[in-house]
């Protein structure tokens, strides 16, 4: 889809059978990782709900641009995707980075954000950071690219079930089905720069369901107090699992999910 002289790759599943929902949920996803990532969650997730999702910039099939991009410009981009799709308002869906994504389109697309789900993710610069061994791996795309090392490291870096079972990280994040250039994977860490939420959630009006896992090394358990301080219309839902728990067993978190968007 060609938006703003750009061209992202967007993923539809229409919603099918009697009944089907008037407002579609947007996935966001985290870094490095092409959309087709959350294929597990989409899967849980029940038939008659419309679920879009896409490619940032640099990522799975979406072209790498010229130029490094910021999240306000990729809220921007998001919101010309909906205007294209016929959305109005869309329920909204992120994952870690994608997270972000979603908080800065909740902030300066409001009236596009119905619901709000936040997950495994933080309010960006002012946030509880990760230790600083997890953080230089997270400067690297390899773990994306190379099944053996993001294997080695999926215990210190996602925490959860990865931490009993490493060998299931390279499945569920698609390592090395996609080596795309790294600079996509670097756009995506610069899109972030200086960014932070923590003075403008207040702004969100979106009702919000945060889920944060007690467990998860890449962000802290500590940034979903952060968030629910600042959204007045939220609520966490914690578990006991990683960061990559909601790909690793998706059918509780969708159900949690589909609780929180028909309630």
């Amino acid at each position: 889809m060609l938006v703003g002289g750009r061209t992202l790759r967007v993923v539809r599943r229409p919603a099918s059978g009697p009944g089907a929902r008037r407002t579609p949920l947007l996935l966001c996803n985290g870094i490095g990782a092409a959309t087709d990532v959350l294929d597990p969650l989409v899967e849980a997730l029940p038939a008659d709900l419309d679920v879009i999702r896409f490619d940032p910039p640099g990522i799975g099939g979406s072209p790498t641009p010229r130029m490094p991009y910021h999240l306000s410009w990729m809220a921007h981009r998001v919101g010309q995707v909906l205007t294209k799709l016929g959305v109005r308002e869309a329920d909204v869906l992120g994952f870690s980075w994608g997270g972000m994504l979603a908080q800065q389109l909740a902030i300066s697309r409001r009236r596009r954000v119905r619901k709000l789900v936040l997950a495994a993710t933080g309010p960006g610069a002012l946030m509880i950071p990760a230790s600083p061994r997890v953080l230089s791996v997270l400067t690297s795309p390899k773990r994306h690219q190379d099944p053996a090392y993001v294997d080695a490291v999926a215990p210190q870096l996602y925490g959860g079930a990865l931490r009993r079972h490493p060998e299931r990280a390279a499945e569920v994040l698609g390592s090395g089905s996609r080596r795309g250039p790294m600079r996509g994977y670097y756009y995506q860490l610069a899109a972030l720069s200086g960014w932070t939420s923590v003075p403008l959630l207040p702004t969100i009006t979106a009702d919000t369901l945060i889920i944060a896992g007690d467990d998860d090394p890449m962000i802290p358990r500590g940034n979903a107090t952060i968030l629910a301080r600042g959204i007045r219309r939220s609520r966490i839902h914690r578990h006991p699992g990683g960061h990559l728990d909601m790909l690793l067993d998706p059918e509780p978190f969708a159900a949690e999910i589909d609780r929180f968007l028909t309630s």
